[in-house]
């Protein structure tokens, strides 16, 4: 994966897709994110799943998960690419441009910031789905540079030049290692990992295998912990899952690294 000189400075928040249309959550997501621009360099990769399952309903194509992960055919790639790409990274750009951050929305197609070949897991084909291989961190370093708050829509560029879906959790992280962000926040609909009903405020990646073995951790909870711990592997700094309150409060889980002291 392509990296240059990391930015010990840099934060990236992925927001998830189930709040995203709410505008009381914007509301709140938008004062601290732009809180947070003002402080260091900020990069935010959204989702957009809730929306795009809606669309997928109104149109009358189908679909089914595998492991967390959408399978994604050509018909349904066009309405990934209509939510993500217009609804979704449109709506949290403009929002955030009102409250006077200078906000850039684009896509992982966009200057070839992020490039993907197929993700085939377990050997299934699962359509159009990427795994990522490539960051251009020098593109997002531009626009750091000139000021800008890249907003980042997961849809990203195959090496075979194609289109590709890819799980927003998979792009936050590893636009984060690529970058040498140092912290990586997955913001989602709960306020952490909950293990026996418990929020675990600090998870190893060992244990992590273990509660995704039992049974634990799974669903959609599963891609977003597998993206902490590669982020976490590949050597940003802090990896944390939380929810909008923790984010502004500083609570959530935080994936360390095997015999890590702490964060």
């Amino acid at each position: 994966m392509n990296s240059t000189q990391p930015d010990s400075s840099l934060v990236l928040l992925k927001v998830g897709g189930n709040d995203i249309d709410d505008a009381v959550f914007l509301a709140e997501f938008v004062e601290i994110a732009a809180q947070m621009h003002r402080q260091a360099p900020l990069v935010i990769v959204h989702g957009g799943g809730k929306e795009i399952g809606s669309l997928h309903e109104r149109m009358g194509v189908d679909f089914e998960i595998v492991e967390g992960l959408r399978v994604t055919t050509y018909d349904s790639l066009r309405l990934v690419k209509m939510v993500l790409g217009g609804l979704v990274n449109n709506r949290l750009t403009r929002w955030l441009v009102n409250a006077d951050v200078d906000a850039l929305g684009v896509s992982g197609i966009d200057a070839g910031l992020v490039r993907v070949e197929p993700l085939r897991p377990g050997g299934q084909d699962i359509g159009f789905v990427g795994r990522v291989v490539e960051v251009r961190v020098d593109a997002l370093q531009r626009w750091l540079a000139a000021g800008f708050l890249p907003v980042i829509s997961p849809v990203s560029l195959g090496i075979d030049g194609h289109s590709y879906n890819v799980n927003a959790d998979q792009v936050a992280s590893g636009i984060a290692a690529a970058a040498g962000a140092r912290r990586l926040v997955f913001i989602s609909n709960v306020p952490g990992v909950l293990i026996d009903g418990a929020l675990a405020p600090r998870l190893t990646i060992d244990e992590i295998s273990q509660h995704i073995a039992s049974g634990q951790i799974a669903g959609g909870m599963i891609p977003k912990v597998r993206s902490a711990v590669d982020a976490v592997h590949d050597g940003v700094a802090e990896a944390v899952i939380t929810n909008l309150t923790g984010l502004r409060g500083g609570s959530g889980t935080a994936i360390v690294a095997n015999g890590a002291s702490g964060m």
